[in-house]
């Protein structure tokens, strides 16, 4: 991951933890990272895979859409 201002952060600093919105039966497990001014998002299937990195202030904006439904698909 990288911080806001470009520099790399390890995700060996980083503490990982399960999202609560994670379903309970193992197969949508997401796992999130609080790096200073970065957050980072990875699948914690695939631990050493792929992670999403966005700045803190961006990832509570999309909380807050999740949160109010405002991201959700029209049925």
């Amino acid at each position: 991951m990288k911080d806001r201002n470009s520099r790399s952060v390890e995700p060996t600093d980083a503490l990982w933890f399960k999202s609560t919105y994670s379903g309970g039966e193992g197969n949508e497990c997401v796992e999130v990272a609080l790096a200073g001014q970065v957050t980072g998002v990875r699948d914690s299937k695939a631990a050493g895979g792929p992670e999403l990195a966005v700045t803190t202030g961006a990832f509570a904006v999309f909380l807050d859409g999740l949160k109010s439904g405002r991201l959700d698909t029209p049925r």
